[in-house]
C-alpha cells in the first residue's frame, strides 16, 4: 500500500494550485518544495495580471498566500529535493538521497517548472554573485546609481530592464536580433524609458573581469560584422529564457525535443497516474495564471484517476504495465 494518494513535486503556481485542489478533494497531498521554492514568481516584483488583485501583488507575497491557502486545507509541505523516481510500477517511489525514507504514492503531479538559462561562456557563471545575476528583484538594490546590462529580448528581459531603472544609472539591453520579442506593451514601456538603451545584433563574448573577481564590463560581438567592443558597467542580468527541470524524469516520462514533458488529454503523461503541470510542460504561454490553471487540471485528473484505480487494476493493469516496462 502506498504512503500517499498523491504527491506533488514543485511549489510554484502549478504545484500549489494542484495541492489546493487535491487537498479540498480530501486526498491529503504531500508537496515537495524542491530547490527553487515558490518557482519563478519568487523572482518577480509586481504581478499585475493575476485576476483579483486590481492594484497588483508582489510575486513572493502571492506565493506565500497560495502556500498558506493550500496548507489550510490539509496539504503537507516539506522541504527537500527528490533525487530519483521509479515510475515503472505502482506505487511510484520517490527517493531523496539525504537519508530520509523514500515516499511511495499512487499518483504523481510533476510541477518542477523551469530554471533560468546562463550564457554558458564561463565568465558569467564564475562571476555569479559578484556582479552577474539572473534575478533583478533579488539583486537590483545592490546596483544603485551604477550602469548595468540586461541580456535578452523577451518579456522577462524587458520587464527586468524596466524594473532595474529604479536603481541603476543606466540600463543597456543587449539582444541578438534587431527587434525585441517582448509583448508590445512591454516594448512601449522600455522605449519610453530614458534610462534604457539598446544594443542590437550582438551577443556577449565575455564578462569582465575574472582577475578582479567582479564585473567591470562586457565584451560584445556584433553578429553581423564580427566586430568586438567593450561596454564598461558594474552589473549583468541574464534573462535569456529557461530550461525545463525534467532531468529527473528522463527515460521514464516522454519529453519533447526541448526537454518539456509531453502531455495529452489534459495533463496526462505517457505513464498512467503521472501528470504534469506548469512551465515543465508549457513552453508556449508560460504565465502564472496558465500554470495555476494546469495545476488545477492536474489535480482533477489525478482525482479521477484515483477514483477509477480499482477498475484500472482489474481491467487494464496488465496493458499499462506492458507499456511501462521495457
Amino acid at each position: 500500500m502506498a504512503d500517499r494518494k498523491v504527491v506533488i513535486i514543485g511549489s510554484g503556481p502549478a504545484g500549489l494550485t494542484a495541492a489546493l485542489y487535491a487537498a479540498r478533494a480530501n486526498l491529503s497531498p504531500l508537496l515537495i518544495e524542491g530547490l527553487e521554492a515558490g518557482g519563478q514568481l519568487m523572482l518577480t516584483t509586481m504581478v499585475e495580471n493575476w485576476p483579483g488583485y486590481r492594484d497588483g501583488i508582489m510575486g513572493p507575497d502571492l506565493m506565500a498566500e497560495m502556500r498558506a491557502q493550500a496548507e489550510r486545507f490539509g496539504t503537507e509541505v516539506i522541504q527537500g529535493n527528490v533525487k530519483s523516481v521509479d515510475l515503472q510500477m505502482r506505487p511510484f517511489t520517490l527517493s531523496f538521497g539525504d537519508g530520509r525514507t523514500a515516499v511511495t504514492t499512487e499518483s504523481l503531479i510533476i510541477a518542477t517548472g523551469a530554471s533560468a538559462r546562463w550564457l554558458e561562456i564561463g565568465s558569467d557563471r564564475k562571476l555569479s554573485g559578484h556582479g552577474v545575476s539572473t534575478c533583478a528583484t533579488c539583486d537590483g538594490y545592490f546596483f544603485r546609481g551604477k550602469p548595468i546590462a540586461v541580456i535578452g529580448g523577451g518579456d522577462s528581459a524587458v520587464e527586468e530592464a524596466v524594473y532595474l531603472t529604479k536603481f541603476a544609472s543606466k540600463v543597456t539591453v543587449v539582444h541578438r536580433r534587431d527587434t525585441l520579442r517582448a509583448s508590445k506593451i512591454m516594448q512601449d514601456k522600455a522605449f519610453a524609458n530614458p534610462k534604457i538603451e539598446f544594443i542590437w545584433d550582438s551577443e556577449v563574448a565575455e564578462v569582465k573581469d575574472l582577475a578582479k573577481g567582479e564585473v567591470t564590463g562586457i565584451v560584445l560581438r556584433n553578429l553581423k560584422t564580427g566586430h568586438l567592443s567593450e561596454v564598461p558597467l558594474d552589473g549583468v542580468f541574464i534573462a535569456i529564457g529557461h530550461t525545463p527541470n525534467t532531468t529527473l524524469f528522463k527515460g521514464q516520462v516522454d519529453l519533447d525535443g526541448n526537454g518539456y514533458i509531453v502531455t495529452h488529454h489534459g495533463t496526462r503523461t505517457n505513464i498512467p497516474g503521472v501528470f504534469a503541470a506548469g512551465d515543465v510542460q508549457d513552453h508556449i504561454y508560460r504565465q502564472a495564471i496558465t500554470a495555476a490553471g494546469s495545476g488545477c487540471m492536474a489535480a482533477l485528473d489525478a482525482e479521477r484517476y484515483l477514483e477509477h484505480l480499482p477498475e484500472i487494476d482489474e481491467s487494464t493493469d496488465s496493458a499499462a504495465c506492458a507499456t511501462l516496462v521495457p
